[in-house]
């Protein structure tokens, strides 16, 4: 089985998908609690940080695009400026937005969700939840007929926001059928008779007995009112998660599958049924069997609850977990908003955070004793990597020798680095301002005014240490010795 799911993972994707459902945007504010507001008994949250994700439909849309997909999505947000925020995420994610209406009667659908100390300890949902007037609705239905002929498949995403209403559902099934596309949704609400002609649906346990007249307390219960929606919507599959229990998948043919969590540590699982739903259909459109399919989307749901915050599995790190198990050591290679929010964590369990950079081309000792002496100042080392054109503009042509992605890995082999974030611009800068380290080290060849990004630490009460560096070492005089020895 393993062998499948590694060539589903390691072939070339040029799979095309329509995610159609209510897009949300999640907003997160990471701070701590220190005291207790003088005006009301409620706890008083310092703000450390914010960042924002794509939330619902876009999620999924999102997991999809980061497994390779090319992906369409079809949905509304307001005419407002969280609205403009989705649009700007979706363009970065590379997701197609064409099918995202704006409409100026609504407002984009926003929860923002307040941590502290790694707890969530509120959730603000701002929300329309009318449903689609006639002339949006006629846009959406449009764009599935015109889309519906180019993609592989069809996920839709139901948060019941009144996007999905009876007529783009009827018009998500009429065209499916029309193309012979796979239909998979993710339901909500009390009345499943409306996912009629679908061939799966994927409800966790809560939805699953809300949409049964059976109290299921039990695993005949829960057979029972698999058999239910199944009298009742006639599809093909029902794959049920079930949180720390996994997941169990019902086949039409009466054949019945559990498969235990994978997930060996859970910080959150915000999204992990975007992710579940964005996988198995994934597998499902390029041919896998609706078991393999569902244990595919069980690993990358136990990966996706081990990060904090709305966040996506890539196909890296599922071929690590196929591979081993667990995961390997891209887990600690992470994008700037996972980095942010893994620093709020820290943070808010008072660790002290340093922060370095480089172009780490070719690896020697001199870095490795200095990253040594650099995790040695604090609890949590975080390193700045180049990215490729980077290092080209600042080291000339010809380096780096080695890409970005083989000096991540290398890098995050090594016992001394915890974290390790890609940039693209010639300096660290902008990162550095993101994530606001303590501690900022160089090596001793600067002096402190040298160093870039001192006067952004310094202003919010941060500071700068120097290394001694070994002297002799660099790369570039490395390379030089290689030259000349094998230029003879």
């Amino acid at each position: 089985m393993n062998e499948r799911l590694k060539k589903i993972l390691s072939d070339k994707n040029d799979l095309k998908v329509l995610v159609v459902g209510d897009i949300i945007l999640d907003e997160y504010i990471w701070g701590s609690v220190n005291r207790i507001s003088p005006e009301a008994p409620v706890q008083v949250v310092e703000c450390k940080s914010q960042n924002m994700a794509l939330g619902g439909a876009a999620n999924v849309a999102n997991n999809l695009t980061s497994l390779g997909c090319k992906v369409y999505i079809v949905g509304a947000v307001g005419k407002d400026e969280k609205g403009d925020r989705v649009i700007e995420l979706l363009k970065r994610m590379n997701i197609d937005s064409e099918g995202v209406v704006r409409d100026p009667l609504r407002i984009t659908t926003n929860k923002i969700r307040v941590i502290a100390h790694g707890q969530q300890i509120i959730r603000i949902d701002n929300e329309d939840r009318r449903p689609l007037s006639g002339e949006v609705e006629k846009r959406v239905k449009e764009y599935i007929k015109r889309i519906t002929p180019l993609v592989d498949g069809i996920i839709c995403s139901d948060y019941n926001k009144g996007v999905v209403t009876e007529k783009v559902f009827r018009s998500i099934v009429h065209c499916g059928q029309r193309d012979k596309k796979m239909i998979i949704v993710d339901p909500k609400g009390v009345d499943f008779s409306k996912y009629k002609g679908v061939n799966v649906i994927t409800p966790n346990e809560k939805e699953l007995e809300a949409a049964s007249p059976i109290k299921i307390q039990s695993e005949e219960d829960m057979e029972r009112a698999v058999g239910y929606l199944f009298g009742l919507i006639h599809n093909d599959a029902i794959l049920v998660t079930r949180g720390k229990d996994g997941m169990s998948l019902f086949e039409k043919d009466g054949k019945k599958t559990h498969i235990p969590t994978e997930a060996k540590e859970v910080y959150d699982v915000t999204g992990a049924g975007d992710t579940v739903t964005g996988v198995f259909g994934m597998a499902v459109f390029k041919g896998l069997s609706f078991i393999d399919s569902a244990r595919l989307a069980n690993m990358a749901a136990g990966i996706v609850v081990g990060k904090v915050g709305t966040a996506v599995v890539t196909n890296e790190e599922l071929s690590n977990f196929i591979e081993d198990g667990h995961l390997l050591s891209v887990g600690n290679i992470l994008s700037l908003d996972e980095l942010k929010q893994v620093i709020s964590l820290a943070r808010n369990r008072e660790k002290m955070i340093v922060f370095t950079n480089g172009c780490f081309d070719i690896i020697h000792g001199g870095h490795i004793e200095f990253l040594q002496k650099a995790k040695g100042l604090g609890n949590i080392l975080v390193v700045g990597l180049n990215d490729d054109e980077s290092v080209k503009r600042l080291k000339g042509e010809g380096r780096p020798m080695k890409s970005q992605s083989e000096r991540a890995n290398i890098l995050s082999a090594l016992k001394y680095v915890d974290y390790i974030t890609i940039f693209s611009e010639d300096t660290p800068e902008r990162l550095i301002q993101e994530i606001k380290p303590d501690i900022l080290v160089k090596g001793d060849d600067y002096s402190i005014e040298e160093v870039v990004g001192r006067d952004i630490v310094e202003r919010y009460g941060g500071r700068v240490e120097l290394i001694p560096i070994v002297k002799g070492m660099s790369t570039s005089g490395f390379l030089r010795k290689v030259i000349e020895r094998y230029d003879r």
